[in-house]
């Protein structure tokens, strides 16, 4: 770990923002790394010349952005936080992480059968439902509750469900998702998902509502994915004019 020189200079910008700067380019130039703990706040506040507050306020912009985490305890401390996955939506979750260079995979917490709830009619009179916890290199990115049509895909539950379920589908049936409508918003993490994605309960996650479709407009999936926030960033591209 190597951390920057004393950058907090008269005529600069306020100090807090000159700290933010020059952690955030040590992060991004890996002299600081994912996992690493940062000095004391008594010491990193001598080392650039500022206030304990002063320092906190840089601390606290960093930790928003989702470049550092603190926490409290024996153990705790303020560490570099692991990169977040920038998403382009969130349907084909496994061929995203492969592409960026990440072992996708999925623990299963349930799979059944049942009666289609009131919002799932448009799948048909059954679903198959699978809960499962998306994994990134093993680690938990979000928490995926789907249901399935069973008159679509059936036989679809006797396979195994811990990899890509759309490479399944596409393996096996006809009717493949061509195109998904995503509606995200800010949440926190219910107990069950916290407990579920390794998080503290109450913590920011993006809830995902997502209904895809076959290319005949049928609707072939409904679901309601919990995302880390501190993992993931969902990004696009909008044309102007």
């Amino acid at each position: 770990m190597a951390l920057p020189k004393a950058p907090v200079k008269p005529g600069r910008g306020p100090a807090h923002a000159q700290i933010e700067a020059a952690l955030e380019q040590a992060i991004e130039r890996g002299q600081l790394t994912p996992g690493d703990r940062l000095p004391a706040e008594r010491v990193l506040a001598q080392r650039f010349g500022v206030s304990r507050m002063t320092l906190r306020q840089a601390l606290g912009e960093l930790e928003r952005h989702g470049l550092l985490e603190r926490s409290k305890g024996r153990y705790g401390g303020t560490f570099v936080a692991e990169p977040k996955l920038e998403l382009v939506g969130t349907s084909a979750l496994s061929d995203q992480l492969r592409g960026l260079g990440l072992a996708a995979g999925a623990r299963v917490l349930s799979a059944l059968e049942r009666p289609a709830e009131p919002h799932e009619r448009g799948l048909g009179r059954r679903v198959y439902a699978i809960e499962r916890v998306r994994l990134a290199n093993g680690e938990p990115v979000a928490l995926e509750r789907g249901a399935y049509a069973v008159d679509i895909y059936p036989g679809l539950l006797d396979e195994p469900l811990d990899g890509s379920i759309y490479e399944l589908i596409r393996a096996l049936y006809d009717d493949v998702p061509v195109r998904a409508e995503e509606r995200l918003e800010p949440a926190l993490a219910r107990r069950d998902e916290a407990e579920a994605l390794g998080i503290d309960a109450g913590a920011p996650v993006m809830l995902v509502e997502r209904t895809a479709f076959a290319a005949n407009g049928r609707p072939v999936e409904i679901s309601r994915d919990v995302f880390r926030g501190d993992r993931t960033r969902i990004v696009w591209e909008s044309e102007i004019g």
